[in-house]
């Protein structure tokens, strides 16, 4: 069933079946992947619950980040997602943003409270995503926020290791060369 032709059942009311709650959850999942931020709107003031999570763990926040979607964050934020919620892997709708490169989305996250260095215990950051992926202007981004260089997965990698295991010159090249400063020293090379 596609998001634009769920039932219109409220999902908490007396009257909706199993059946069409499911439908209307499933539509949700299908929403945020597809960025329909107007469905997403109607159905959370009707009381779809707005860190709703799939057999995964993703939120509706997490695929609406993933597939770049700001638009529809932004809805899901204004009713309550919380930006900081783990999926099963251990990510966070701001690492979703970061492996995607998508500066808009990542800004509002945090403008909306994402926390910079959020991950699972032993996980890793959005520094470290877009350290992976070679995504430099987010990286210097997430730098100049305070994000933090220096903290290590679960397998005792930093952002800096992570991007050169992927290959990932140029980020790698510029967390070797912020890690290599003295500490106080300006950093010449975000500039």
């Amino acid at each position: 069933m596609s998001a634009n032709h769920a039932p219109q059942t409220n999902p908490q009311s007396a009257e909706a079946t199993d059946a069409e709650v499911l439908d209307i959850m499933q539509s949700a999942f299908e929403a945020a992947r597809g960025g329909d931020a107007d469905f997403l709107k109607t159905w959370l003031e009707k009381g779809l619950p707005p860190n709703l999570q799939n057999t995964r763990g993703d939120t509706l926040l997490m695929l609406a980040a993933y597939h770049s979607h700001t638009g529809a964050v932004r809805t899901l934020l204004d009713h309550g997602s919380d930006p900081d919620l783990l999926n099963d892997q251990g990510q966070t709708p701001l690492m979703g943003a970061a492996f995607r490169g998508d500066q808009a989305t990542a800004e509002l996250l945090v403008e909306r409270g994402a926390g910079l260095d959020v991950a699972a215990p032993g996980g890793k950051t959005a520094l470290m995503m877009a350290a992976m992926f070679n995504r430099m202007d987010l990286l210097n981004w997430l730098l100049e926020l305070g994000a933090d260089p220096s903290l290590r997965d679960a397998g005792g990698a930093n952002a800096a290791d992570a991007a050169r295991v992927m290959g990932a010159a140029d980020t790698a090249a510029r967390l070797d060369a912020l890690a290599a400063q003295p500490s106080g020293e300006a950093d010449e090379t975000s500039r």
